[in-house]
């Protein structure tokens, strides 16, 4: 009798080559060239003027039109503004506004180690606004990616493991009544938990809700109360607690006031509850989507009334987990027959 293994084995190779190819395409979208690097001379009084291109926790890296890279250390005495118009002052703005994509212009001396020590950076709103949009979309591509080639190493051994199961099988097959029914489950089996790794793979690039809540605020006010960092507290030990999370915070504010200074007050709310999870619960600001105020829009209640505004001034938070994580990991079963 004919063993089936081998209508298997094709499938099986070229479930491998397409994870080979797509482990390959995200290294090279990962991959960027570096023209030159800049070392401070400590003391050497310096400004800088480009684009963000890293971003990690008290540096950041700052490339200039002549595609040369300067490594920009942060402190709490930087002082970090956006420019002000004619006779104005720009906005404050916390460290956490950095990001990478942002057109800037650094103001420092050179430290010890070649570094900037930046003492004023300074940014138009408008190119902030545009770095936090690609920064939402870049991260978890990012995270997903790193992820990706993880999973692609793990399924790579398992492959291996099955084929040698599989030749052990042929030669039972050979040899035992019944040989040939149970090579046949377990090529069935082999082929279930390819196709699940497969199915794990395509669903790291989505996530799903773990945890939402709402936080919310007296009028004109970005305070968190003590039932909100309650709440908050107990979200933090969530996220702390799973694995492949992201944090995603947006601010709101009801109709009281301009729709400026609402926009303005729903970031701080935003920005204020991430300083809350960052400083009490160490959660990295690599798992933090950029917080963003949306002021008056999205309203979750009518704003005619006393009660519908109290909802609107609101910050909403969701823990959100990697679906390919949380799934379980395929197994192989073999089957003996009489």
């Amino acid at each position: 009798m004919p063993i089936p293994k081998f209508k298997m084995f094709p499938s099986l190779m070229l479930a491998i080559s397409l994870l080979a190819f797509s482990a390959i395409a995200v290294v090279a979208q990962t991959t960027t060239a570096t023209v030159g690097a800049r070392t401070v001379v400590s003391g050497q009084k310096m400004k800088v003027k480009g684009v963000v291109v890293r971003r990690d926790a008290d540096t950041f890296i700052i490339r200039d039109a002549n595609g040369v890279d300067t490594t920009v250390r942060l402190d709490d005495r930087t002082s970090v503004k956006a420019n002000g118009g004619f006779l104005r002052s720009g906005s404050n703005y916390a460290q956490t506004q950095i990001l990478r994509g942002l057109n800037l212009e650094v103001d420092g001396r050179g430290n010890a180690s070649g570094e900037l020590a930046a003492e004023k950076i300074r940014f138009n709103e408008a190119d902030l606004r545009v770095a936090r949009a690609v920064e939402s979309r870049a991260a978890p591509l990012e995270e997903r990616a790193s992820s990706t080639e993880t999973k692609l190493s793990q399924v790579e051994q398992n492959a291996q493991r099955l084929s040698g199961q599989m030749d052990e099988l042929a030669a039972v097959a050979n040899t035992a009544k019944g040989g040939a029914r149970a090579a046949q489950e377990t090529a069935d089996s082999a082929v279930a938990g390819v196709n699940s790794t497969n199915e794990r793979i395509s669903a790291l690039d989505d996530y799903e809700p773990q945890a939402v809540l709402a936080v919310n605020f007296k009028v004109g006010s970005a305070v968190l109360s003590p039932d909100s960092k309650a709440k908050l507290d107990e979200l933090a030990t969530k996220a702390l607690n799973a694995k492949g999370y992201v944090v995603e915070v947006s601010g709101f504010a009801d109709t009281t006031g301009s729709v400026e200074r609402n926009r303005a007050l729903s970031q701080r709310r935003a920005d204020n509850v991430i300083r809350y999870l960052v400083e009490n619960h160490s959660i990295p600001l690599r798992r933090i989507v950029t917080p963003y105020g949306y002021g008056e829009s999205h309203p979750v209640a009518e704003n005619t009334s006393r009660t519908g505004r109290a909802q609107n001034r609101r910050v909403e938070v969701k823990l959100l987990v990697n679906k390919g994580l949380i799934q379980q990991a395929p197994t192989m079963t073999t089957s003996s027959g009489e």
